[in-house]
């Protein structure tokens, strides 16, 4: 046995969950830990604080964090219209008759979504994908929500209030990934519809959300994509 084998501290393992190993934590804390630790972005020093937190708090507000993660997983589902998250069958956003309803904002998650109506900007609908095509992950179109968009746009009687989608605005993510599938769903969309066109409805317009440089950036500092993007989408001075 080597030197360094034989100067290991004793009880060091009590401490070494990576090998399987108990540690010197009662059982229930060591899981909640655990538990934590699995969290994106959480490490082990991390998640052992949020137990610490968890133990010091009174019960009442130990459980309604419980009651908060079991009410989320039985109640929170995807819209059926949009796939935004949604505690009935529509979510607010598509129940809500005063929204454009012509209009189909298409986003890749409903973080993006959220987003975007915290702007107070939007007065359309969205469709969330539910991610993007990317074939080094395997992800392909099947994979996301494109059915029921091709769907609400063939069918107007599938779309809330029965309202024909005059207008399509993409607004993935400004990624290789995004923009792949921003072109995908063009001529997707150009293709269900009989080239660009509902049956007995006006042709549908296929945008994207504006992009270059934001306001009180420095040209200097701005990359080659966002320059290319700026000057592509320039504006005429009124």
């Amino acid at each position: 046995m080597s030197a360094a084998k034989q100067s290991k501290p004793a009880g060091a393992d009590a401490f070494n969950t990576s090998a399987g190993r108990s540690t010197a934590y009662p059982k229930a804390v060591d899981r909640l830990i655990a538990e934590f630790a699995r969290l994106p972005g959480i490490g082990r020093r991390t998640a052992e604080r949020l137990a610490f937190h968890v133990l010091k708090t009174d019960e009442p507000t130990a459980l309604a964090l419980s009651q908060a993660i079991t009410d989320v997983k039985k109640t929170v589902r995807h819209c059926t219209n949009c796939f935004n998250l949604s505690d009935g069958p529509l979510c607010g956003v598509c129940a809500d008759a005063s929204r454009d309803r012509s209009l189909v904002l298409v986003v890749e998650q409903p973080k993006d979504l959220i987003a975007l109506e915290q702007t107070a900007m939007y007065k359309g609908l969205y469709h969330v994908l539910m991610g993007h095509i990317s074939p080094l992950e395997g992800v392909t179109a099947e994979d996301l929500t494109l059915g029921r968009l091709m769907e609400r746009l063939r069918d107007p009687s599938t779309n809330p209030g029965g309202i024909p989608v005059r207008e399509v605005i993409l607004g993935l993510n400004p990624t290789l990934e995004g923009d792949g599938t921003a072109l995908y769903l063009g001529e997707q969309i150009g293709a269900v519809t009989g080239g660009g066109r509902q049956s007995g409805q006006s042709t549908i317009k296929v945008s994207r959300l504006a992009r270059g440089l934001p306001s009180g950036s420095q040209l200097e500092y701005a990359n080659k994509a966002v320059l290319a993007d700026a000057i592509h989408g320039r504006q005429k001075v009124e």
